[in-house]
């Protein structure tokens, strides 16, 4: 073994070596031969891609070559490093784009934003912002929204220098995104309503149906269930008219949750049922896994226990084949609130421990609070009520900041009972009323009932009467 580790280890060195006595010229020769070579290989020369800035892009063409474009456009690269005045130049930005095409379609996220990112330094105008953008929407799948947020405000930039309106509306929506997956409400919600309005000023209907699902997510996460459930259908009927299967089945995932969240549970199921079957027939696995984790959250709600586990797991699979750690970070927390409340506690602890550390890493804020809600209640199973009071408090911060109504509702009445259980009666009914309050407003009615019934086992064990 250690003999072929060093053969190896010299191999590359004398090949280095014997690579770097080649003059520059001479090397720009090779790397164009080899160039033509593998290209011959693979069937010839791929055909141009539609244009990046396109209105209506034809569909992108496969070709042999694409197994191979990440070497070809290196080569490519290096031929024209060389000054080599022979080899066309076009070649290197023909393959960049196929190359990331094709690494995007393999899920290999780092690989494509390195391709979008090289790609978009060789073009310019609308096209160049465009790249940027593609680059941007896989940094927000990947769970690397900083990233992202600076492609988008580049990508923002060059759109609005040459005037590309079109493209500046569909920027302004991939950038709500970002502010809300962050925990920016009120700035996604301004942004995605100027991408609307400019949209629906271009007739990009597409576009218009795309920010209506994220004004829904947004309108739902801060408590406006009857605006979210408005605009879902608006969304769906624009969807529909213009034939988006992928983008459809987005918008159906979203009004099931919805509905899940206003009581309506077998709706939801039915609606999480056709979002899935669209993703899976459409091909689109991330969505596949976004639906199976939130249809997880149907079957613990409603009792099975073991099918939200299987969905959960099965959700996780999907998630970390496709890079998307921000839904592998919620997935988890799910997950281990389904191990919670099957009494394994020092499962639901770990598992909780690294939803937190990944929604912390992707700057997911509503998740931390999330996670830090339900690990709050581990804490208090387990009778470290004091840590348990400390990340209680340090959840409802985080959701009051970014004003997630619902989570701050859930988290005022699970720390009113953690307050029963320690005999702060008075304390724990003020608390009490405010979230109770916030439920019964937002119509969670599953959410109030379940409160309720864990309210009052908890005044029962103290000795005190039930709060109302």
């Amino acid at each position: 073994m250690f003999a072929e580790t060093a053969y190896l280890f010299r191999h590359a060195l004398l090949r280095d070596a014997a690579y770097q006595l080649q003059l520059p010229g001479d090397r720009a020769r090779l790397h164009a031969l080899a160039f033509c070579l593998i290209e011959d290989a693979y069937g010839g020369r791929a055909p141009e891609a539609p244009p990046l800035d396109a209105i209506d892009p034809r569909e992108f063409e496969p070709h042999p070559t694409d197994a191979v474009a990440f070497e070809l456009a290196e080569h490519a690269r290096l031929a024209l490093a060389g000054e080599l005045p022979t080899f066309d130049a076009s070649l290197l930005p023909l393959y960049l784009r196929r190359a990331a095409e094709q690494a995007e379609k393999q899920f290999k996220v780092h690989a494509a934003c390195a391709a979008w990112q090289t790609l978009a330094q060789l073009l310019r105008g609308a096209s160049r912002g465009e790249a940027l953008r593609r680059m941007g929407t896989l940094y927000v799948q990947s769970g690397r929204p900083r990233e992202a947020e600076a492609a988008f405000a580049a990508a923002l930039s060059i759109v609005r220098e040459v005037g590309n309106r079109r493209g500046e509306g569909i920027v302004l929506g991939n950038l709500a995104s970002v502010y809300q997956e962050t925990g920016r409400r009120e700035q996604a919600e301004r942004t995605i309503e100027q991408a609307l309005a400019i949209l629906g000023d271009v007739g990009n209907r597409l576009g218009e149906g795309h920010a209506l699902t994220g004004l829904a997510i947004v309108y739902g996460q801060t408590g406006r269930m009857e605006q979210a459930e408005r605009a879902c259908e608006q969304a769906l009927a624009i969807l529909g008219e213009v034939g988006d299967r992928r983008s459809e089945g987005s918008a159906l995932g979203c009004l099931a949750i919805v509905y899940k969240l206003t009581g309506r549970t077998e709706l939801a199921e039915r609606m999480h049922g056709q979002a899935l079957a669209i993703a899976r027939e459409v091909g689109d696995r991330r969505g596949e896994g976004v639906v199976l984790a939130n249809l997880a959250l149907v079957y613990q709600e409603t009792g099975r226990v073991e099918q939200a586990e299987r969905a959960n797991e099965q959700a996780l699979a999907i998630l970390r084949e496709v890079g998307d750690r921000r839904s592998e970070g919620i997935t988890l927390g799910n997950l281990a609130a389904v191990y919670q409340e099957n009494a394994r506690l020092e499962q639901a602890e770990r598992t909780h421990g690294q939803a937190l550390a990944i929604a912390r890493e992707v700057g997911d804020r509503r998740g931390e609070g999330v996670v830090l809600a339900n690990l709050a209640l581990v804490y208090q199973e387990t009778g470290r009520i004091e840590q348990a009071e400390r990340t209680s408090e340090q959840a409802l911060a985080i959701h009051r900041d970014i004003g997630n109504r619902r989570f701050e509702g859930i988290v005022q009445c699970d720390l009113a009972q953690l307050l029963v259980a320690t005999k702060r009666s008075a304390q724990a009914a003020a608390l009490w009323k405010e979230g109770s309050a916030i439920l019964r407003e937002l119509g969670d009615a599953a959410g109030l009932k379940s409160k309720q019934t864990a309210m009052r086992q908890a005044c029962a064990k103290a000795g005190v009467p039930p709060f109302e």
